[in-house]
C-alpha cells in the first residue's frame, strides 16, 4: 500500500449540475460587463484534502447552452461568428497540475479547448467545504474558481474592439462522491 500513487487515495466526484454554475463576463462597448452562463456541462474531479496536488479534473461544456438573458443574442453567440456550436458542440477544460497555495487556496493549471484551439489556462481555486449533505446523505466537495482568458487566443475575434477580448470565467462547483 505504501507504493501506491497518491492519486490512488483520491475520491472521484461527479459535478452536480443542479448546484454548480459556469459563468462568464465580458466588456460591452466599454459601458458595462455583460454576464452569461452555460447550462449544459458535466465532468468529474478527483480530490483528497490531504493530497490536493494529486487531483484530476475534466469538464465538458455544451456551447449551444449559452444563456445571456436575451434569446436573439444567445442564438448569435451559439452561431458561427462566436462559439460555432454546430461545428464545435463542446469546449473542455482538463486540469493537468494542481498546486496548494494556502489552507483553502490554490491553482489548477490545465488546458482549455474552445473552437478546436487548445491553450494553457491557470485557474485560481478556493476550497469551500467537503462533507455529508444533510439532505441526501451523500458526500460532497465544493470549490470556487475563476480565471481570465483572451477570447482572441482561441480564434474568437468577432467585434474585437467593441466587445472585450478579456473574458472572466467564474465557476462554482459541487461534486458528489461516486
Amino acid at each position: 500500500m505504501l507504493l501506491a500513487s497518491p492519486a490512488a487515495f483520491a475520491a472521484t466526484y461527479d459535478i452536480d449540475s443542479v448546484h454548480s454554475k459556469v459563468l462568464f463576463n465580458v466588456e460591452h462597448l466599454g459601458f458595462s460587463k455583460m454576464y452569461g452562463l452555460f447550462e449544459d456541462y458535466s465532468g468529474t474531479f478527483d480530490f483528497d484534502a490531504t493530497k490536493p496536488n494529486a487531483g484530476a479534473l475534466t469538464v465538458k461544456i455544451g456551447t449551444a447552452s449559452i444563456k445571456t438573458n436575451n434569446a436573439l443574442r444567445d442564438s448569435h453567440l451559439a452561431g458561427p461568428d462566436w462559439f460555432n456550436a454546430k461545428q464545435f458542440p463542446e469546449m473542455t477544460f482538463v486540469g493537468k497540475k494542481f498546486e496548494k497555495l494556502g489552507t483553502k487556496d490554490g491553482v489548477i493549471n490545465g488546458e482549455l479547448t474552445i473552437l478546436g484551439t487548445t491553450r494553457p489556462v491557470t485557474m485560481q481555486v478556493s476550497f469551500n467545504k467537503e462533507g455529508v449533505n444533510p439532505l441526501d446523505k451523500n458526500y460532497y466537495a465544493g470549490f470556487s474558481a475563476h480565471t481570465e482568458i483572451k477570447r482572441s487566443d482561441f480564434g474568437m475575434k468577432t467585434y474585437l474592439g467593441a466587445i472585450g477580448d478579456d473574458v472572466e470565467i467564474i465557476i462554482q462547483v459541487e461534486g458528489r462522491k461516486q
